[in-house]
């Protein structure tokens, strides 16, 4: 049994493993270094373009819970990112080159897996060809040529969302003499470097920031942001105070130089484990280059910053899920063709990870004559993969969250709510793994 894989990020990877642990020789493709995106750099498999967070750890959370299931099921990307994570209070951050090269050491070390770096720009490529199955899991910045195929195969055009990245900071270049380290609550042992501003300087912020200059889409293209990764200045446009109440808000916070909460406070979190970079939380912008540098400058701490990379704008595409898949992921329009990860419509890495690590377990069955039945919409893999079967007047990419599982059944207080959907959503996860996955939760029982 061969399978091929075209995409060698987080739901490539992962999916790869998930087939090679049960003797599944794969090709896994990839176009770099030939070919990169336009926000791709290293030439390392599962490169982090975007935050260096894998978000919350919080058992209560919706993504805290698809975390331990995934853990649960094998998984190779949460195995890594614990091995390379670096301190960010209730979050899961890694140190991103730590982390990419520890999974392109595993994948390159898993014999049952033959890494090719080419470029696959269509379907009917011949380096496909006799595969039992292929999977598509070229995320969101898949190739032109790769993207404008897939729309053909879909008989639809690809829709697509706009995604934006966050400036990194070099930390010589910030006043320690302004910014001060702390975590909300106190929580952690002051994870996150904290610029703090008054109110005066929060609304010439805002100001200045909603006058800079822009990076305009192209002329034939519809600007559509995903919800969840809104450029900055896009929810500055909400209102003044969109952002004291969003990524810049003061709770939990104290400066130390005056005893009491600032107004506004921007956050910036590691990058590494040294400690040289950090990453301005919430900043995913548009601004066009010399903006960021002008306007965020202005930042209390950031007056002489010096940036290791600036913020940009791109393209992600995805398919119309209930549409255009089968509950297995498989295309409708062209079976043995799978998708995996982003492109699906789930958003996220921990997420885009989920999805390939599920393609992966369900795959290993059905090459085995098998069926393996998608967790209980109750459990956070389970409910993510709901998503994906749910028509929609307009169908959005999304994260895991409770608002995707079935209502809890009676009157709830709402602070009692994220505990019973978590006890819930644990139970149902623990009854399917144990009927239908290994002991080690990595192969399908059969």
């Amino acid at each position: 049994m061969r399978v091929g894989i075209v995409g060698a990020g987080l739901a490539g990877c992962e999916c790869a493993m998930a087939l090679a642990r049960a003797d599944v020789d794969v090709t896994l493709f990839e176009m770099k270094p030939t070919t990169f995106s336009p926000a791709h750099t290293s030439e390392n498999l599962a490169e982090l373009v975007c935050s260096n967070s894998f978000r919350s750890d919080d058992p209560l959370s919706a993504v805290g819970l698809l975390k331990l299931e995934m853990a649960e099921a094998g998984s190779l990307v949460m195995d890594a990112a614990r091995h390379t994570a670096i301190p960010a209070g209730k979050a899961l951050a890694v140190d991103r080159d730590l982390f990419s090269a520890e999974i392109t050491a595993r994948i390159t070390a898993q014999p049952r897996i033959r890494l090719d770096r080419r470029e696959i720009q269509s379907l009917d490529d011949p380096a496909l060809a006799g595969l039992d199955a292929v999977v598509l899991a070229a995320g969101p910045l898949a190739s032109d040529a790769l993207a404008a195929d897939l729309a053909r195969a879909i008989g639809q055009q690809s829709l697509y969302f706009y995604d934006a990245i966050a400036p990194i900071v070099d930390a010589a270049s910030v006043d320690y003499d302004v910014a001060f380290f702390a975590s909300r609550y106190e929580e952690g042992e002051g994870d996150y470097l904290n610029c703090p501003m008054d109110e005066d300087g929060y609304r010439r912020f805002v100001a200045d920031l909603l006058a800079a200059d822009k990076v305009q889409p192209r002329e034939f293209e519809k600007e559509l942001h995903f919800e969840g990764c809104l450029p900055i200045e896009a929810m500055a446009q909400r209102g003044e105070m969109t952002l004291a109440f969003g990524p810049l808000k003061p709770v939990g916070l104290t400066d130390p130089r005056t005893g009491r909460r600032p107004f506004a406070v921007i956050q910036l979190r590691p990058e590494n484990a040294a400690r040289t970079a950090y990453n301005m939380v919430g900043f995913q912008t548009k601004l066009t280059y010399p903006e960021q540098q002008r306007v965020f400058r202005t930042i209390p701490g950031l007056a002489h910053a010096e940036f290791l990379r600036l913020g940009s704008i791109h393209r992600n595409t995805f398919v119309e899920a209930p549409k255009t898949l089968s509950p297995s992921l498989e295309l409708l329009a062209r079976p043995g063709v799978f998708l995996a990860g982003q492109i699906t419509g789930v958003e996220g890495y921990v997420e885009s990870a989920a999805c390939g690590l599920w393609l992966g377990l369900s795959l290993v069955a059905r090459l085995h004559g098998r069926e393996l039945p998608p967790p209980p919409p109750e459990s956070a893999l389970g409910a993510l993969l709901s998503h994906l079967r749910t028509d929609a007047k307009h169908f959005q990419p999304s994260n895991v969250n409770f608002g995707l599982s079935p209502e809890l059944p009676g009157r709830n207080k709402k602070a009692s709510r994220k505990a019973l959907y978590a006890s819930r959503a644990r139970e149902a996860w623990t009854a399917w793994k144990n009927q239908y996955l290994d002991e080690p939760g990595r192969l399908p029982r059969g």
